[in-house]
């Protein structure tokens, strides 16, 4: 029976006592499945960050915990980033603790703990390491790094084998092989996150005439791995609508008609079925809450795929992706001709928004496809482990497939020598972990988390006339019908025109933008998924307005604004 603490929580500790949902649920928005934490997690990412740290200048690894360095925390089960962590970072570039605190976290909207100096937190050594750094994302006009790990994790999908006719044995082989690029590759998401960041903080203080130019001068960047996703959809949702023989297919049911389509023989079913092949290779590892391995992606559940696909082809051809990129880059270029004008008589000033332009483009880019690299090799685990699953259904040991994921890493031998002894406990920890979706987690943990028995259910409703405020996203002002969706299981409620209210979104999400009129989220700031995708798509966003999913009501009128930030509640139905 769930207690006040969960099986893997993690504790804060002396040197690191603060943390945040904020920035969080992007990167975990649900409770983490023991595999995801024990297996995936804590030998990835949070090795791979303090690796990421230890490289740019910002930390040493001795200065974390060196059993479970802090890099990150684990509370109810819910992911956590270190507040700490993120503010030290900020002491040590010389940003300052506020400049993080403002740049991360919605600071009018969310009780922020002070901070609370400590004698090694000043680092002259490391603020040297860190200049260099900062000096050189500013200036580079790539990172190789990056687009070689795109190859290697590449190499990962190609070398797959048949995993039927691998043991339960080298299936787990396999799978624990999979670690060290989990943690290589997440130590490049923190680079490519520390890079984008740069450029996020220097163009306010030189912007300040029009606020929604900044978001404008980081919207229209193209070549964003997760915004491939809505374009790939959307061109095959305009193959099923410009053939009749698919788009009875879709019409007929979803359930297996991508199944079904590569059965027909016309020439449009195999054109179909092949750009649907080349999509399931290239993305087929992303789908809802994709850094975990316990949710499904498109590869593992191709309904997700048929869903978007159908979702879209209620478009008009005028959300085409690319004419939207299109657009956005037009714009973006037209600002920066501006401000390089309006700067031209102030060289500091003109060199430092050519160098916080420069690096927003490269590193955007690079965020997101250190992301992909990373969801790539998960995707490489989870199917491993899907089919470990399968196995035990099918001898009886296991209730349904995904059950295999309540097991935690340092059980795994034990199990595959005797499944059966397991069974019972699996069926129990699965109903606990469950029962964790139901807890609202708080957004701030300080020195220590609350127990489970305190963590509320429901937020206060609002009322017409309220405004809202979060962070300012992606540029635009829209009015539309609210749309609450808790996941893509919900997709059906949404309307061309409505607003999309999501507690966070990942790429998975992506083809719902095509047909939303705007985008609010309850968490994430101006480099979250929901953000970046909706600049490259051209509809507003608003990330970091608090509890969004349960106060804004369904069907209400809202009206938001994404130059601002801010969601005005104008009536409810």
């Amino acid at each position: 029976m769930l207690g006040d603490r969960w099986i893997y929580d993690r504790e804060p500790t002396e040197r690191f006592p603060d943390y945040t949902r904020g920035n969080a649920g992007e990167v975990l928005a649900d409770p983490v499945s023991p595999i995801g934490w024990t297996f995936c997690c804590e030998p990835g990412m949070v090795r791979g960050c303090v690796d990421g740290f230890e490289q740019m200048g910002v930390f040493d690894a001795l200065e974390y915990n060196t059993e479970w360095p802090e890099a990150f925390g684990l509370f109810g089960g819910y992911f956590y980033n270190s507040l700490t962590q993120a503010r030290l970072f900020g002491i040590r570039s010389g940003a300052g603790w506020e400049t993080i605190d403002n740049t991360f976290f919605d600071t009018d909207s969310q009780e922020i703990p002070p901070y609370e100096a400590a004698d090694w937190h000043d680092s002259p050594r490391h603020a040297q390491k860190l200049e260099t750094t900062i000096g050189w994302c500013l200036a580079t006009p790539n990172v190789p790094e990056i687009d070689r790990n795109k190859v290697e994790v590449k190499a990962l999908r190609d070398s797959r084998p048949d995993l039927s006719t691998l043991t339960d044995a080298q299936l787990l082989a396999r799978a624990r092989t999979m670690q060290r690029y989990l943690r290589a590759t997440f130590s490049q998401v923190v680079w490519a996150s520390l890079g984008s960041s740069i450029g996020n903080g220097i163009l306010p203080a030189l912007i300040t005439d029009d606020p929604s130019a900044i978001t404008k001068l980081i919207t229209g960047i193209g070549d964003v791995d997760s915004a491939d996703i809505a374009g790939r959809i959307f061109a095959l949702s305009r193959q099923v609508n410009a053939d009749a023989e698919l788009a009875a297919a879709f019409d007929a049911g979803l359930e297996d008609v991508l199944t079904r389509v590569a059965s027909m023989g016309s020439d449009s079913a195999r054109a179909f079925t092949a750009a649907v092949d080349d999509f399931m290779y290239t993305h087929g590892s992303r789908g809802p809450n994709e850094y975990d391995p316990y949710s499904w992606s498109y590869e593992s559940r191709p309904l997700l795929l048929a869903r978007a696909i159908d979702k879209v082809r209620g478009a008009s051809d005028s959300h085409d992706p690319v004419a939207a990129l299109a657009a956005s880059a037009a714009e973006r270029q037209r600002l920066i001709e501006h401000y390089t004008a309006v700067f031209a008589d102030n060289p500091e000033a003109a060199g430092m928004f050519g160098a916080a332009v420069n690096s927003l483009a490269v590193f955007m880019q690079a965020r997101e496809r250190c992301k992909s690299n990373h969801i790539r090799v998960v995707g490489e685990v989870r199917q491993c482990f899907l089919e470990l699953g399968q196995r035990a259904v099918d001898a009886g040991h296991l209730s349904h497939v995904r059950q295999v994921f309540m097991l935690l890493a340092d059980e795994l031998d034990e199990w595959l020598v005797d499944p059966a002894a397991f069974s019972t406990r699996l069926t129990e920890r699965e109903a606990d972990y469950l029962s964790l979706y139901e807890l609202e987690p708080p957004y701030i943990v300080k020195g220590a988390a609350p127990p489970l028995s305190q963590w509320r259910r429901t937020a206060d409703a609002v009322s017409v006339g309220d405004v809202l405020n979060g962070v300012a996203g992606s540029p635009g002002v829209v009015t539309g019908t609210a749309r609450v969706l808790h996941s893509l299981d919900d997709a059906d409620k949404l309307e061309p025109g409505d607003i999309l209210i999501a507690e966070s979104t990942d790429p998975s999400w992506t083809p719902l933008f095509l047909a939303a009129g705007g985008v609010i989220t309850n968490i994430g700031a101006i480099g979250t998924h929901a953000v970046i995708v909706s600049r490259e798509l051209g509809i507003p966003c608003v990330p970091s307005i608090a509890d969004a999913t349960l106060r804004i009501p369904d069907g209400a009128t809202v009206t938001l604004d994404g130059n601002v930030g801010t969601v005005t509640i104008d009536a409810i139905n």
